[in-house]
């Protein structure tokens, strides 16, 4: 039987937007679509749409035919310089594409907005944990709360709902995301690897000793979907992770071994320092072993890596809320990370 549903998707060549792309194209009565400014370089039975969400007149032009949509899962992310810079333009994206699908799509049922740990505050510093749904918040500023009060405000007596979710140390497939941990960690193997280095955990100590948590995009995407036609979710925010917290000195050897190198201790250096210089490097691997023609710049953050790194406190959402409601999938982090790395050298990505 043809399904009714058409979901798009916001921000869908990031990791949490590609991973929902992939999982929803493999429910093939449903219709996708993917936003996004760049070209998917990927193949996928989604359409894509080309569109700038921070200018509502792109929105209006570029959006008006889309009239059936019943799901829209909300990944799209603006990265700015302070957090102050990031307030407005990520809100900005959210209001344009929600208030134009609201007038313009009369079956839509369900809006999903992908948020983060950054909710409690890990960006700043040590944090309560087990981070509960119901913790205060931080000082502001943080578009997340801005997000979550518009899209509360705005959908009040409307028939359509809303759910939110906050994932921590999400990893996925992704070529040019701001944040993708993934992919910074399996170049900085391979590059060690190429230099016959063993792989040295490159943060402090207090962060490869400290719990933390993982949460596969895949995971994400799937229980996203799932939660969507369950009342149990509608107008909620909801932590979700892997459920399976652990440290990094504990998967270290587990990674090491993906890449046939040894485990080594901590040698804490900064990646964007180190990884400067590393262009020639990679452009070898590339032609060593035919991989895409991506330069180190459009596939990593190194800044971003670093900041993962030197978190030296623990970091844990309590999944009590979400378990509530069914979900009992859960995920190593070291069957995460060996599968996706396997991903990443089927995609010829790494080698």
């Amino acid at each position: 039987m043809k399904s009714n549903r058409v979901n798009l998707v916001a921000g869908s060549l990031g990791v949490a937007g590609r991973a929902l792309i992939d999982e929803l194209c493999k429910v093939s009565e449903d219709k996708t679509i993917g936003l996004s400014r760049r070209s998917p370089d990927f193949d996928s039975s989604a359409s894509f749409i080309s569109v700038n969400l921070e200018d509502i007149e792109d929105c209006q032009q570029t959006l008006h035919a889309l009239d059936d949509v019943t799901h829209i899962y909300f990944a799209a992310y603006a990265p700015g310089s302070s957090l102050s810079e990031e307030a407005g333009p990520n809100l900005a994206m959210l209001k344009n594409l929600v208030q134009i699908m609201d007038q313009r799509s009369k079956n839509l049922k369900h809006i999903c907005l992908v948020q983060g740990s950054k909710w409690y505050g890990n960006h700043l510093g040590p944090y309560k944990t087990p981070a509960r749904e119901t913790d205060p918040r931080h000082m502001p500023p943080n578009f997340y709360y801005d997000q979550q009060d518009w899209l509360e405000q705005y959908q009040k007596g409307k028939s359509w709902t809303w759910s939110s979710y906050r994932p921590h140390g999400l990893c996925g497939v992704s070529v040019g995301s701001a944040m993708n941990q993934l992919m910074a960690l399996a170049i900085y193997a391979s590059i060690s690897k190429e230099l016959g280095l063993a792989l040295k955990f490159p943060g402090k100590p207090g962060a490869f000793k400290a719990v933390y948590q993982f949460t596969d995009a895949r995971l994400l995407a799937r229980a996203m979907m799932w939660a969507t036609t369950k009342p149990a979710f509608h107008n909620r925010a909801f932590n979700l992770t892997n459920g399976d917290p652990d440290r990094w000195e504990n998967i270290w050897p587990s990674i090491a071994a993906n890449f046939g190198l040894e485990a080594a201790g901590v040698q804490t250096i900064s990646l964007a320092t180190f990884m400067a210089d590393k262009q020639p490097v990679w452009d070898e691997l590339v032609r060593k072993h035919g991989l895409k023609p991506y330069k180190l710049a459009d596939l990593v953050n190194w800044q971003f890596a670093d900041w993962v790194y030197s978190s030296e406190f623990d970091q844990i959402s309590s999944l009590a809320a979400f378990r509530a409601t069914g979900w009992h999938e859960t995920l190593r982090a070291e069957d995460m990370f060996s599968e996706q790395f396997k991903q990443l050298r089927q995609q010829k990505i790494i080698p």
